[in-house]
């Protein structure tokens, strides 16, 4: 399985940080933040990996290089400075990840999800029942309503019941039949594909319920890096 790492945000909560540093190179616990994921990928096997990147990006392929430092294989997607949203990324990735049903994994994220398990998920992607599998987590404080719901069947409904939302970590597998409708090349947005694929039932998902951390800000950049250490 291949694995694509989301590197293409500015970083606008984290500045002045990243004004000279892009986002997922701050540095956590020893590691750049993107670090661990790569750590993690290849912990599980995933050693083929695609970054994208916009702001900086220069810098991200300067520091993370071939991926041999951490037993893998990375090739970069070049968005420009201005970036083109999640699904205009993959979309535009999509020549590098191939055919076949891929993980994505948000780069300004802390987790110690088990990608090794997530990957094994990749079997219920058909490209036409089933899209995509999300993973996801118990509301933080500034998202207290949480984004999709998460049925008895392990299905996910784009309208939670009250009370009953969650929020997606970022962090899921994805069949390219998802993205057939989507430009490369051009911004756009994954949540609406989300919620129409939801709709016709054809997105799966699971409740992580061990660390996970979205490192927005100076403050929680903070707390990636005590958290980090006690590992």
């Amino acid at each position: 399985m291949r694995a694509m790492i989301l590197a293409a945000g500015r970083g606008e909560r984290m500045r002045p940080l990243t004004d000279t540093t892009p986002k997922p190179l701050l540095p956590v616990a020893g590691l750049p933040l993107i670090g661990w994921h790569l750590k993690r990928l290849a912990d599980a096997g995933v050693h083929e990996v695609v970054i994208n990147h916009a702001w900086l990006g220069a810098k991200i392929e300067a520091a993370l290089g071939d991926g041999a430092a951490y037993g893998l294989s990375i090739r970069y997607s070049a968005e420009g400075e201005q970036g083109l949203e999640t699904a205009g990324g993959i979309a535009t990735a999509l020549p590098l990840l191939g055919e076949a049903p891929f993980m994505v994994v948000n780069g300004d994220v802390l987790t110690d999800i088990d990608f090794g398990q997530l990957a094994a998920q990749a079997a219920l992607l058909d490209g036409k029942t089933r899209l995509a599998h999300l993973v996801l987590v118990s509301n933080p404080a500034h998202n207290s309503r949480g984004d999709f719901g998460l049925r008895a069947d392990g299905m996910l409904a784009a309208t939670p019941e009250p009370g009953a939302g969650l929020t997606f970590s970022g962090i899921g597998l994805y069949h390219p039949a998802l993205f057939a409708a989507t430009q490369p090349g051009q911004p756009a947005k994954l949540a609406p594909l989300l919620r129409q694929a939801m709709a016709h039932g054809q997105v799966s998902g699971e409740l992580h319920h061990g660390v996970w951390l979205d490192v927005g800000t100076p403050e929680r950049l903070a707390e990636a890096d005590r958290l980090a250490r006690q590992w």
